[in-house]
Parts: C-alpha cells; structure tokens; sequence
C-alpha cells in the first residue's frame, strides 16, 4: 500500500512540474489564417503543427515558426523572409522557389527535404540538419565571412 501512494505523489508531482512550465504555441487565430488565406505576415505559428500543409506562395514573412511541424508541408513559392524556424521540423518537406533570405533555420531538420531554387541570402543553418536533403540550384554557404 505504502508503495502505491509514493507512486501516485511521485506521478502527481510529475504532473504538477510539468504544468507549471507554460508551453508557449502558435496562435489558433492566425493558423486558421494562415490555411485561409496564405497570408500570415508576422504571425505567432511556434510551435504550430502544418504537418502536410500546402503553403504555396504563403506569405511567412517574419513569421515566428519556431518549433513548428512542417514535415511534408510543400512551401513552393512561399516568402519566408525574416521568419524564425530555429527548431523547427521540414523533414521531406517541399521547398521549392522558396524565400528563406535572413530566416533564421537553426537546429532546424531539414532531412530529406527538396531544396530546390531557394532563396537562403543571409540565412542562418547552424545546426540544421540537412541529412538526406535533396539541394539544386540553391546556394548554401559553409563557413565563415570575407
């Protein structure tokens, strides 16, 4: 009996520590904006799950995506200028004609993604996972500057 009321405190302890730490996620009314419209300039989509979106020529500019589900999302055309994807999953994603200039793709897995024509001027990869990604004609620096 003792055993199973230090295990209940303990799961109820978990629970409780987990609980207090606020989760900070995308907001609901700019996602439904988002797959509405295409258009969601400057949004708060942290943490948001597009898994399998379709967000061609979506307007991302300076969007916050960080920690965002983008697995199998096609991006095709899309302008993410500015956007934070730090974090954020593009695993076999589409991301073709895509605007990624000063996006900021750290600790981003891109596995196995289709990189293609992107746009990555001033983007920051430091610690982006590129393992499996398939790149054309798009240019990724390696190193540091001049």
């Amino acid at each position: 009996m003792r055993i199973q009321s230090l295990a209940a405190v303990a799961l109820l302890s978990a629970i409780s520590l987990g609980a207090s730490v606020p989760a900070k996620a995308a907001n609901p009314a700019h996602v439904q904006r988002l797959l509405k419209t295409g258009e969601c300039l400057k949004c708060d989509l942290s943490g948001a799950n597009l898994k399998g979106a379709h967000l061609i020529g979506a307007d991302l500019r300076s969007a916050n995506l960080k920690g965002a589900n983008l697995q199998n999302a096609n991006l095709e055309g899309a302008d993410l200028t500015g956007a934070n994807l730090k974090g954020a999953n593009l695993k076999q994603a589409f991301v073709n004609s895509t605007t990624l200039n000063n996006a900021d793709l750290s600790n981003a897995n891109l596995s196995n993604a289709k990189l293609y024509s992107a746009e990555l001027e001033g983007a920051t990869l430091i610690g982006a996972n590129l393992n499996g990604t398939d790149v054309f004609n798009t240019n990724i620096g390696v190193g540091g500057g001049e």
